[in-house]
């Protein structure tokens, strides 16, 4: 810690370390965005095959009222997933606050939650290839399983050893380390569509079609785990961050100071109910869109799979934008009006989706339609959108404890997401069964955020941090 020529304190980002820390991130988003556009195709090709003993081929040309009648169950699969998340992220986080190794208290979590769920990925593709429903759910409870063991700690590691003034920012440069994770199983996803294998009949499948991104995946996660675990010494680096750790709790941007002594505020818990609670409804709308387009775009679009890989990319980098200026707009008009900034711009986003139609023009080879180029737009302003959201409010979180208590409060976050994608793919499934239409989706996720949107204005205080000076450019690189 430095001081500037007027003797006020002067924080550093240490950005070297961020970046490093960041590809806990990675690996965290390359698997889920593996899972999520993959999986409940699975669940749906393999449930409706069952459900009417028809081929892949045959459910393509057969009534689409057949493909929409079991996305409730896809959606139960999906849900289940998310309600086990719901129960296991707070106790991993409070087991990891409590631990202490030579090695770190995240790190042994980290290390353990990656290797196996690395060594069961790849077997969920496998085991729907060979039309074994149980074996393929029952990976996908053993890769959600240790991911949960993985994901608390992970992302509780930048806060523990980032002061809390500096936090968006640090918050930023690890989610875009996470968009490049994301990013790579995208581009696997455009030249390994996922529709060609969807659309043909059942012995023309290639299993390495739907097997190489789930290799890839669980590779990259191991590599990205070493990664992190050779770079960043937890222990040492937390002893080093003591002094500037203390100076951001009385620099921090909340009502009243917090203490490990005194119960939480009124004020404190108030405000964090209500965050949760927004939290709440923007992930009910967001985990609605992200589990579900993949069958939007095969199904109701009737277009290649390879055309969400694009919307993801696009998403992505209009993301990256966001997360880089995010820090920096919340550092001016504070973290509630970015994030409602962020809300607004989304929700213009979905009812711009809601006037997307199919294009009807045949352009691929299995008979697929060109792809609207309107939702091209919608997701660069999702992507933005989101991105303003999701990087101010893990911090706003966590800045209402202290260090000690980090892990719990990721675990409060992590429960209020989880529990809105627990109750969204069952929600959003009878939806679909009641109305029989597609189009239902992004009118279901512009409700959601209306309300997520309203209670975040009416109810979350703007409270911007102290002045502080933050170094940058070369001086922010220097050391560890």
């Amino acid at each position: 810690m430095t001081q500037n020529n007027t003797g006020i304190p002067a924080l550093k980002l240490n950005y070297r370390r961020t970046f490093l820390i960041g590809f806990a991130f990675f690996g965290i988003l390359l698997l889920w965005q593996v899972y999520d556009s993959w999986c409940p195709t699975f669940l749906t090709d393999i449930f409706a095959r069952q459900m009417y003993n028809l081929s892949s081929a045959e459910l393509k040309i057969a009534d689409a009222d057949k493909i929409l009648n079991v996305q409730w169950i896809v959606g139960i699969v999906m849900a289940c997933d998310n309600l086990a998340a719901l129960i296991l992220l707070p106790i991993f986080g409070n087991l990891s606050d409590r631990t202490r190794t030579p090695i770190g208290k995240r790190m042994p979590f980290i290390l353990c939650g990656t290797l196996v769920a690395a060594v069961a990925f790849p077997f969920i593709p496998l085991f729907f290839h060979y039309n074994n429903v149980v074996g393929m759910v029952i990976m996908m409870g053993i890769v959600l399983l240790f991911m949960m063991m993985y994901r608390n700690p992970a992302v509780s590691l930048m806060p523990d050893i980032t002061p809390k003034p500096l936090r968006a920012k640090a918050n930023g440069i690890i989610n875009i380390m996470g968009y490049f994770g994301g990013a790579f199983a995208t581009v696997l996803g455009i030249f390994l569509k996922l529709s060609d294998y969807i659309n043909v009949s059942d012995e023309a499948r290639k299993l390495w079609i739907i097997e190489i991104p789930f290799l890839a995946a669980s590779v990259l996660m191991v590599i990205s785990a070493f990664v992190l675990f050779f770079t960043i010494r937890e222990n040492r680096i937390a002893e080093e961050m003591k002094e500037e750790l203390e100076l951001g709790e009385q620099l921090a941007a909340i009502e009243n100071p917090v203490s490990d002594d005194a119960p939480m505020t009124r004020a404190n818990r108030r405000m964090l109910l209500a965050i949760l609670g927004a939290e709440f409804l923007w992930f009910m709308a967001d985990n609605a869109i992200g589990t579900y387009i993949g069958n939007y775009v095969i199904y109701y679009l009737n277009s290649a799979s390879s055309s969400t890989m694009l919307l993801t990319i696009l998403g992505g980098l209009a993301s990256v934008a966001g997360f880089a200026i995010a820090g920096l707009i919340a550092d001016r008009i504070g973290r509630k009006w970015t994030i409602s900034a962020g809300l607004l711009f989304t929700l213009a986003g979905m009812a711009v989706m809601c006037f997307v139609r199919p294009t009807g023009t045949v352009t691929g080879a299995n008979g697929e339609h060109a792809f609207p180029v309107l939702l091209y737009a919608v997701w660069v302003i999702r992507g933005f959108g989101m991105a303003l959201v999701h990087n101010c409010s893990f911090p706003m979180v966590v800045e209402l404890c202290s260090n000690k208590k980090i892990g719990k409060f990721t675990g409060f976050y992590y429960a209020a997401s989880m529990s809105a994608q627990t109750v969204t793919p069952i929600l959003l499934g009878l939806v679909f069964k009641a109305t029989l239409a597609w189009s239902a989706l992004p009118v279901y996720s512009a409700i959601m955020l209306a309300l997520s949107a309203a209670v975040f204005i009416v109810l979350v205080k703007n409270i911007k941090a102290k002045r502080v000076s933050n170094t940058y450019g070369l001086e922010a690189l220097e050391g560890e």
